[in-house]
């Protein structure tokens, strides 16, 4: 008599009449009827012979596997932040200081104006502050979690095993993506929840026009992110503090708080090319309660397009010297 493992790990034996006997996850024998199904004994209930797949049996299709594989990597890195607390720091306690920093400075700054007989003014820069505040965890939170993300693998090592597996690229960053689509979701509903109950701005004034505002710049924090991922493939764990440190230097440049008309002359020619500059403005345009701003809106969107394609392909050249280096080995 034989004995096989199963996809599913059972471990399957071929008895001399035809008919498998199996050993359940739960210890539980189990007998293969002509149907080809597994029928546990002692219960009389029947489950599919085979790989596990579908719901219904058989082998997933491309898509439904493809799925699959993007949602099992979205639920790893969940599970890593939800058993690990101390993760959230990240998440929760960071943007809820800025919001409390910048929130406070915006209302000292609205009531020195109110002193000195300039209300509108001051009010104007406490909305600048807190909407800024709330449009920058957008793009922050994206980038951090997608970059940490991948991060992950490498500090865990287990960025060997991602390789050895049917995982396709794509497949690996849209389950990334979607897990910092969740965590940027918490981040931003702390600081929106926060600038409400602390200084009464409450985020939807800004109406329809947030919705393009708020997908620009997740797009540019995933640019961002891919292209510092690039950067520890290739040049390994020296890189990671571009991680929290990349987008430092965009900051100031995009104009979060203030129009870069105030910048430094020299300085004003590379803030115009950043999508982010442009996405920031959009957002100012809607706080101030003007109409939809479609110009800022259309040169942010063709710079984050040209943003996105150039950090997809830098990131494959990166991955393409990562393998024909062998520089996986830092990490096994």
């Amino acid at each position: 008599m034989s004995a096989s493992a199963s996809g599913d790990g059972r471990i399957v034996s071929a008895a001399g009449d035809g008919r498998g006997a199996s050993t359940t996850g739960d210890g539980l024998a189990a007998s293969a009827t002509d149907d080809g199904r597994i029928a546990p004994a002692g219960d009389g209930r029947a489950v599919p012979a085979g790989p596990p797949s579908s719901p219904h049996g058989g082998l997933r299709g491309p898509v439904s596997a493809s799925a699959h594989r993007v949602g099992a990597v979205a639920r790893r890195h969940w599970h890593v932040l939800r058993r690990s607390p101390h993760r959230f720091f990240d998440v929760l306690v960071w943007p809820v200081v800025d919001t409390l920093l910048y929130g406070s400075i915006g209302l000292f700054a609205a009531q020195a104006a109110d002193a000195a007989g300039a209300r509108s003014t001051g009010t104007a820069v406490a909305v600048f502050l807190l909407s800024g505040t709330v449009l920058w965890h957008l793009v922050h939170q994206t980038q951090i979690s997608l970059a940490t993300g991948f991060l992950e693998e490498t500090w865990s090592r287990n960025l060997l095993g991602l390789l050895a597996t049917p995982l396709r690229g794509w497949e690996y960053l849209a389950g990334i993506g979607l897990f910092a689509l969740v965590r940027t979701a918490l981040s931003t509903l702390a600081v929106a929840a926060l600038a409400f109950a602390a200084y009464t701005f409450d985020v939807t004034t800004l109406g329809v026009g947030l919705l393009p505002v708020a997908a620009l710049l997740l797009a540019c924090g995933w640019a961002v992110a891919l292209a510092v991922v690039g950067l520890v493939l290739r040049y390994g764990s020296g890189a990671e503090a571009l991680a929290w440190g990349a987008l430092s230097v965009v900051m100031p440049l995009s104009g979060v708080f203030y129009p870069v008309s105030t910048l430094p002359g020299v300085l004003r020619p590379v803030a115009e090319v950043l999508p982010t500059t442009h996405a920031f403005a959009a957002g100012r345009a809607l706080a101030s309660g003007q109409g939809m701003p479609w110009r800022e809106l259309g040169l942010a969107a063709g710079g984050t397009a040209v943003l996105l394609v150039l950090a997809l392909v830098f990131l494959g050249r990166m991955l393409a010297a990562f393998r024909r280096r062998g520089l996986v080995t830092r990490y096994s």
